[in-house]
């Protein structure tokens, strides 16, 4: 992190110092849209862009489930190479089958169970979950998560609404959320992460 650099004063009554910034840092520390933590060291967020790269160095990630169906851009997958993150490329359209696929539609349950066979084991952590916009399919895949941790459907279906933002979400993502066969994901006990176990 930059230093700031600061002057203190004791211009206030009742204050004992003042700090005034002088100077901003030089390292900017903005994190993706929606991005939220989900569990110890588990992340959502929407695609990450160039500007958030130095908040993600200080994640120190191991592992990004890329939920979004077109590719990521050069500069993310040069900045994951340096920083040794694997992406898990898990959302991306079958390009044999790109013209009967709507970039738009909610992910599979095959996607869904991989997404979180993936979430379920340790050694992929400090992890983060990302789709285009952090909404519905980061939300499905969390949602799905929640109901395996045991979660009522009602505490599942607000927090996937409070990231849809103000045009709510969408009344197929909970039917899919609401109908995954959660006992469909193939898990090793001993990799699960604590709060999972």
């Amino acid at each position: 992190m930059a230093e700031l650099q600061a002057s203190e004063s004791k211009d206030e009554p009742g204050s004992s110092s003042v700090v005034k910034i002088m100077k901003p840092p030089t390292t900017r520390i903005i994190p993706p849209l929606n991005f939220c933590p989900v569990e110890r060291q588990l992340y959502r967020s929407a695609q990450p862009s160039i500007i958030n790269q130095p908040f993600l160095k200080d994640l120190n990630l191991k592992t990004i489930i890329w939920l979004a169906s077109e590719e990521p851009q050069d500069d993310f997958l040069d900045f994951c190479s340096n920083c040794h993150i694997n992406v898990e490329f898990v959302g991306l359209m079958n390009e044999y089958a790109y013209k009967n696929v709507n970039p738009w539609d909610s992910l599979s349950e095959g996607t869904i169970r991989r997404a979180l066979e993936i979430i379920c084991d340790k050694e992929n952590y400090p992890l983060l979950v990302c789709c285009g916009m952090g909404r519905h399919r980061t939300g499905s895949v969390i949602g799905c998560l929640r109901r395996l941790q045991g979660w009522n459907l009602a505490s599942v279906s607000e927090e996937y609404r409070r990231f849809t933002g103000a045009r709510g979400g969408r009344i197929m993502v909970e039917l899919l959320i609401e109908g995954f066969d959660i006992n469909s994901v193939q898990v090793d006990p001993s990799k699960l992460p604590e709060w999972l176990g």
